[in-house]
């Protein structure tokens, strides 16, 4: 029995899998079962930041596995006290709790902002999302996320949350009540179609947050640690949060979750409010630390923009070449979306198929994600794949 039969037998079918499995990566590269290459332009969802294998990484976390792994957060654990201060030295946090997950981070930020409403004696626990969002697939993640085909037949979902629409601070405002206790936000809606904010918009929810006396969540999960051009998203816009959500790449492939805050965020969840068995272990956080490391370099960012620009440029000329299937090409550094006149999975299907991973998103929205370390030889030899798929649809 092979891998994609004990798949089919055993693993509860809660993904539409495509027919390969891999069995190495090695940078920009995976290869299945058979020897066959793939340019991975996905990077795991935006995971794999530093390429798949990263020796730095590697060599890290197998070092930390030979050492020590786990023994509960009832002690201190050097790795994660030291991951915590180099987040809050290239971020404006002051305090980091670690989980394991994306969805599990925007959980314990969601109840972050109850708490605090508990503590100030506000009159209610409103939560105001945006619509398109997506936070995650645990309860109150999915209650915050603006799509509704990711809660239908599990409601009731979490009450008192609202939807206002993205990049309108008139929609928002509409919402707003002394019964909120909390924004939540993608600076770039990944799931929803890689729609950036506006700066404008940006900072009028730090406005309104500050009014109302609001906590203001950027859920940085798919665009922290470095996909954007910086190191976390916000720093694009000149305005800061209360709270940060990371994950995805914050281990480059090692689950790990975290939940920065400042201010009066910052001391909110007290012993006995919140806890994560496995958050921010040391295997997690000793990867995380060598990752932020590498990533935070300035001359690496600059080389995510310059590489960014590149793929822009040549998805333009896809553009150009082919207006009747592309209509636009938007995103922030390697987090970039080519906008389609047409559904898009029979092209990511079939740029597969010819060994170029990419995915769709938003129904029309080619997703490119590539490990930060591309080069822009393999941006070309992905535009060349993608190129010869579009001349066959």
């Amino acid at each position: 029995m092979n891998t994609i039969e004990m798949t089919e037998k055993y693993v509860m079918k809660t993904y539409n899998r495509y027919p390969i499995s891999f069995v190495k990566g090695q940078g920009c590269y995976l290869y299945d079962e058979n020897g066959r290459e793939y340019l991975d332009m996905l990077a795991g969802i935006a995971v794999c930041n530093l390429g798949h294998c990263h020796p730095e990484v590697s060599e890290t976390i197998c070092k930390q596995a030979r050492e020590l792994i786990h023994t509960s957060n009832l002690f201190h654990i050097k790795p994660q006290a030291e991951l915590a201060k180099l987040i809050c030295e290239n971020s404006f946090g002051e305090k980091v709790f670690f989980c394991n997950s994306g969805a599990e981070a925007n959980e314990g930020a969601i109840k972050l902002a109850r708490r605090y409403a508990f503590e100030k004696g506000k009159k209610g626990y409103e939560i105001i999302a945006f619509k398109n969002s997506f936070h995650g697939r645990t309860f109150a993640s999915v209650s915050v996320t603006g799509q509704e085909k990711y809660n239908e037949g599990f409601g009731p979902m979490l009450s008192d949350v609202k939807f206002a629409e993205f990049n309108n601070l008139d929609s928002m405002k509409s919402l707003v009540s002394e019964k909120t206790c909390g924004i939540i936000v993608e600076p770039v809606q990944g799931e929803g179609g890689i729609v950036p904010a506006t700066k404008e918009f940006l900072q009028g929810l730090r406005k309104i947050a500050d009014e109302i006396d609001a906590i203001l969540i950027f859920d940085e999960v798919q665009t922290g640690i470095g996909r954007t051009g910086k190191l976390f998203a916000y720093q694009h816009y000149n305005v800061e949060p209360d709270v940060m959500t990371l994950a995805k790449a914050l281990g480059n492939g090692v689950p790990i979750g975290a939940i920065v805050t400042k201010g009066k965020a910052a001391n909110v969840l007290k012993p006995g409010l919140h806890a994560s068995t496995f958050g921010g272990n040391f295997l997690a956080t000793a990867a995380g630390k060598k990752v932020i490391e590498i990533v935070s370099q300035k001359a690496f960012l600059e080389e995510v923009n310059d590489k960014g620009n590149y793929l822009r440029e040549k998805l333009t000329v896809l553009q150009n070449e082919f207006p009747e299937v592309i209509e636009n090409i938007r995103g922030k550094g390697l987090m970039i979306g080519a906008v389609c006149k047409v559904t898009c999975s029979d092209i990511v299907k079939k740029a597969l198929e010819k060994g170029l991973i990419i995915n769709c998103t938003a129904g029309n929205v080619i997703r490119f994600a590539p490990p930060l370390i591309i080069e822009k030889t393999d941006i070309e030899k992905g535009i060349e794949i993608l190129r010869n798929v579009l001349k066959e649809i």
